[in-house]
């Protein structure tokens, strides 16, 4: 069995889709959803679902220790960034080498770095006139959405197309791809 731990900051649409996608599966198991805020609906979500859920703030997360012992007492074998805000410590990623990944509501590397993140992106994209948009799932590593690409999913965006339009295609990708290439990349490279 594969335990998986999913970070979250938000209101936790992906979170719920993939504690779904998983329920009932005998090789991966959601067995913790992470929050760095205590109101995040998604803990709430994870809760209702009956997934073991933990805040943590930032200055605990960051530390060396906390958060190492807490993904030690829960068997965490894989970790998947849903919506998840803070940068994840190195310490972290030397843990869980090609066991991290993160959904990017774009296509990287465009839109990706500091400050790029769910709005502000979608946001950017009208703004630049792009024709397509997408999502990107990658590998975590020390740089920003700077990790080894696993994924891309494309969908274009037409002029008349608002931000909420576009956040409502990318939605529609993040929803249909994220649960499945988790499961594809989980069954890769953890043993």
């Amino acid at each position: 069995m594969t335990n998986v731990a999913v970070f979250v900051s938000g209101t936790g649409s992906n979170c719920e889709n993939i504690i779904r996608h998983f329920s009932g599966n005998s090789e991966i198991k959601i067995s913790l959803v992470l929050s760095n805020r205590a109101g995040a609906y998604a803990v709430e979500r994870a809760r209702m679902l009956g997934i073991p859920t933990e805040v943590m703030a930032k200055t605990e997360f960051n530390d060396g220790t906390n958060l190492p012992d807490m993904m030690k007492r829960y068997g965490i074998d894989f970790i998947v960034l849903a919506g998840f805000l803070l940068m994840v410590p190195p310490f972290l990623i030397e843990l869980y080498p090609h066991r991290i990944v993160n959904i990017h509501p774009a296509l990287l590397p465009k839109y990706g770095g500091k400050g790029m993140y769910g709005h502000y992106i979608h946001e950017a994209v009208k703004a630049n006139n792009e024709t397509e948009t997408g999502i990107t799932i990658h590998y975590v590593d020390k740089v920003c959405d700077g990790g080894e690409i696993i994924f891309q999913a494309v969908t274009s965006v037409s002029p008349d197309d608002t931000p909420d339009d576009i956040a409502d295609s990318v939605r529609i990708l993040e929803q249909q791809y994220f649960p499945k290439v988790i499961e594809e990349t989980i069954k890769k490279n953890v043993s």
